[in-house]
């Protein structure tokens, strides 16, 4: 299982929880997982989103692999200019 970090306004909308256990896939799957346990949360992750998982950070990498006992980070998109 990897460890799942939610931070800020995600961890908000989780209702205050910032950390899971998971047995995903990928990203798009970890995304449907946290969406259906957590339905305020879903919008905000499908409309950008990075991810850090064991340190590297990616994208909007909706397919890319989370390993078993990855440490996973997603961080909200942030708007600026």
């Amino acid at each position: 299982m990897s460890t799942v970090f939610l931070t800020g306004p995600l961890k908000d909308l989780a209702g205050g929880v910032d950390q899971f256990e998971l047995d995903v896939a990928n990203v798009r799957r970890l995304i449907d997982v946290l969406g259906d346990r957590y339905p305020a949360l879903k919008p905000r992750l499908e409309s950008g989103l990075t991810v850090a998982i064991d340190g590297e950070v990616y994208h909007d990498a909706w397919v890319q692999p989370i390993p078993s006992d990855s440490e996973v980070h997603l961080i909200s998109a942030m708007a600026g200019g």
